[in-house]
This record gives structure tokens, C-alpha cells and sequence, in this order.
């Protein structure tokens, strides 16, 4: 693990000039594929005898690598792999831990897509979910631990309630089982809070949002602590032979805990997900994620900043029944808030109206500097209704349970003057409530 610290990484975390002809900035290698050289060489790249080289895109790229290589920096693991959006990093993760079947224990108050995907889809690859209503329950989650279960799964901060996971607990309990903890810090990004300090094990992005920062690219990354024990019997996958891994080094034994150790999750990862299923992030991309990515400390710092000035607003507001955002005085979670987040919880807060569905339309056909979209982490700042957009998959009687009425606003805080941005809510409530 690198020695320095965060605001160094961010610029030059993974890269080196010297590598690339010198450029200041990384390449954008925008190509396919690579020259191997010789007969020989070729086979000792594509075996894994010789590390460093490239072959395909679709299973490594320079440009896509440096990106791999500073958020694993940033976020103290041993390597990263960047995917084509935040869902495939959630698949990958979940179906390399939980391939051939198994229960994941995750929370209902999660991002929808998420959500839907844990409830409908994955069960039919023989993967189920024991979902709670409270991550936080520690009791409850001990109980749900069966013979079959292969991961806990948590957001540090809720998606859209802002709930806080309390890593360090879950890690506890997970360990204690020899399952996994993956936790999905995309409201967080690594610059407010790195889970693997706390004992998580795998860490997944939807890096569309705060890590890249300007809403001009989708994609997604999971990065590998590489602390956990994967032959601890629960996981045979990464026992197995892998006949591409077979090489002078590894006549026999080519598993990928054989061959890779502390890396043969990421590695898995990579090898058997992105190269064989395809979610693959493109050069261009990665290359705009890193440019944002060198700005996340300014950007994060000053939007949080706004985020508390609005939460309180919307606090004090005679038109508003609940503000949801646990880095606000007085919030239920504010403890935990204070333990895991010094720096602010982040960017995203929602708030419900103490009115109808309609003043809640109205209320988002008043605004003019928040733009109604389903993103949050953009430099600019977004609005959006949960229960119709973001949520809608999700019975209406379980969107209520986790608060996402239709009453309901969620809020993504850019780069605007804060006062601007609060007189543009105060102006649509009231004219909403007029």
C-alpha cells in the first residue's frame, strides 16, 4: 500500500509518466488490441507468466488500468477492476461470491435497481436474498446466517434514506461466519469513507456518480481488500483449475488462490466476469473519470458543505414533514455519522412534503436551477421523486415500509452558490404552498 496520502493518490495514484512516453496526463489508448512481439512472448503474456502487458481490451487496457490502480490506492485495497456501470460491479460482486448458489443477507432500504435485481433476478441463478428491514439489527442478521449464506451486502449510505451501515458490527458478524462483507459506498466515494479500514471485504461503485463527478460518463468498480479467506471451504470456485492460469509457474495447482493469493477474488473478477461477460469500460471513459476523480476532494468538500446548509433549510421548513440525511444535529443516526464520516456523509439528502403526490410534482415543475434526473454526484445539482423514477420497481406497501412515499424528494447537491440553490427550493415550496 502506498505511503501517501489521499490528495496525492487522487493526481498520481497508479501512473507513471515514464511509462508512457512521458505524457503528463494518461493516454487514452483507444484500440482493441495489442501487439504480443514474438511466438514466445505472446505465451508467456497470455498464460500470466509476464504481468504489465495487454492483449485485449476487453480484458485489460492501459488507460482502464491506471483508473483500477488509484481507486484500489484510494480505498486501501490490493486491486480494482472497472466495469460498464454500477450494476455490473453489483452482478460481478454478488455472482463471484455466490456462483452455483447460496442466500446473500442485504438491507430492503437500497438503491431500486439493486433491489429488484436481488428480488427477481437473481434468485432464478439460484442466488437468494434474506433481506431486513434493519442492516443495523445485529441480532437478527446473526440469526439469518445459514450454512448457505455467502456475503452480508450493505451501502454505507442508504440510497434514498441515507441510512448508515455500521461497517465495523457487520464486518464483525461476517467474519465470525467466514462470509465476506461487501459494501456499496457510491454515496460516500473513497474520499469520505474507505469500508475496508473498517473491515469490509469488497467494495463496489456506481463511479457514474461522486468519483467521476460531472455526469458525463456510466460506469462502475469493485475493489478487493484482499483480506479474506477464500479457502475456507465455502468458496470451491477459487479451488478450481483454471486452465487459462496454467503456466511454467503453475503446472499444477492453477487455481486462482494458488496462483493470485490475496488477489484471487479481483483477479476472478476480471478473468471470468469482465472477459467472458463483457460489462467492459472503455478507454475514453475511464480517461473522463480520472479527470474528475483528480477534483473530488474540492468538489466533495464544497458540496457537502451546501448539502448541511440545505438539510437545515429544509429542516426548519413549516412545508416539510422529515428531512433524511444522517449527517444533519439531531439525526437519529448522527453518532454514527460522527464515527465513520468526519468529513460529512456526502452529497444526497431527501425530504418529504407535508402535502400530496400532486405539490410534490409541482414542486419539481418549480424548481429552475435543480434538474429533475435520476443521478446523483454530478456537479450539478438534481432533483428527483424516488417512488416514480428511481424506485417505482418496488411494491408500492415496501417503498412506504423504507419511507419512499410519494412524498418524497431526493436531492443531489453540485457545485452551485449555496444560497442560490436554497432560494430555488424555498421559491418552489411556496409556490407550491401558496
Amino acid at each position: 500500500m502506498s505511503k501517501e496520502k489521499f490528495d496525492t493518490l487522487r493526481i498520481h495514484g497508479g501512473y507513471d509518466p515514464a511509462e508512457h512516453n512521458n505524457s503528463v496526463q494518461i493516454p487514452i489508448y483507444q484500440t482493441a488490441a495489442f501487439t504480443l512481439g514474438t511466438a514466445a512472448q505472446g505465451d508467456a503474456v497470455a498464460s500470466g507468466v509476464v504481468t504489465g502487458s495487454y492483449t485485449y481490451s476487453r480484458v485489460g487496457n492501459p488507460t482502464v488500468a491506471t483508473l483500477e490502480k488509484r481507486i484500489a490506492a484510494l480505498d486501501g485495497g490490493v486491486d480494482a477492476v472497472a466495469v460498464g456501470s454500477g450494476m455490473a460491479a453489483i452482478t460481478y460482486a454478488i455472482l463471484n461470491v455466490a456462483e452455483g448458489g447460496g442466500r446473500i443477507i442485504a438491507p430492503y432500504d437500497i438503491y431500486g435497481a439493486a433491489l429488484d435485481e436481488f428480488e427477481t433476478l437473481f434468485p432464478k441463478f439460484g442466488i437468494d436474498f434474506d433481506l431486513v428491514e434493519d442492516i443495523n439489527d445485529i441480532a437478527t442478521i446473526k440469526k439469518l446466517i445459514k450454512p448457505d449464506t455467502k456475503a452480508i451486502y450493505a451501502e454505507s449510505v442508504s440510497n434514498p434514506t441515507t441510512e448508515i451501515s455500521d461497517i465495523e458490527k457487520l464486518a464483525e458478524v461476517a467474519h465470525n461466519a467466514d462470509i465476506p462483507l461487501i459494501i456499496d459506498n457510491t454515496f460516500s466515494t473513497p474520499y469520505l469513507f474507505q469500508p475496508i479500514k473498517y473491515g469490509a471485504d469488497i467494495v463496489v461503485y456506481s463511479s457514474t456518480k461522486g468519483i467521476s463527478g460531472h455526469g458525463n460518463v456510466v460506469s462502475g468498480l469493485i475493489v478487493d481488500g484482499g483480506n479474506f479467506d477464500w479457502d475456507n471451504g465455502k468458496y470451491p470456485q477459487f479451488q478450481e483449475n483454471e486452465y487459462s492460469l496454467k503456466n511454467v509457474n503453475f503446472p499444477k495447482n492453477y487455481s486462482f488462490s494458488n496462483v493470485f493469493g490475496k488477489q484471487a477474488y479481483i483477479k476472478r473478477i476480471r478473468m471470468k466476469y469482465v472477459r467472458l461477460m463483457g460489462a467492459v469500460l472503455g478507454p475514453v471513459d475511464a480517461y473522463l473519470e480520472l479527470l474528475g476523480l483528480e477534483t473530488i476532494t474540492e468538489r466533495i468538500d464544497k458540496e457537502v458543505a451546501t448539502s448541511l446548509k440545505i438539510a437545515q433549510f429544509l429542516a426548519d421548513n413549516p412545508h416539510v414533514k422529515k428531512v433524511y440525511y444522517s449527517g444533519l444535529p439531531g439525526a437519529d443516526q448522527y453518532d454514527l455519522a460522527q464515527k465513520y464520516f468526519p468529513r460529512g456523509i456526502g452529497t444526497v439528502l431527501s425530504f418529504e412534503l407535508d402535502g400530496t403526490s400532486q405539490q410534490t410534482d409541482q414542486v419539481i415543475d418549480a424548481t429552475h436551477l435543480f434538474l429533475y434526473l435520476p443521478n446523483v454526484g454530478d456537479s450539478r445539482s438534481l432533483i428527483v421523486n424516488p417512488s416514480k423514477i428511481t424506485h417505482r420497481e418496488i411494491p408500492e406497501e415496501r417503498r412506504i415500509k423504507s419511507g419512499v412515499t410519494d412524498q418524497l424528494l431526493r436531492l443531489s447537491i453540485g457545485l452551485e452558490d449555496a444560497d442560490d440553490l436554497i432560494n430555488d427550493l424555498n421559491s418552489a415550496i411556496n409556490a407550491t404552498f401558496k
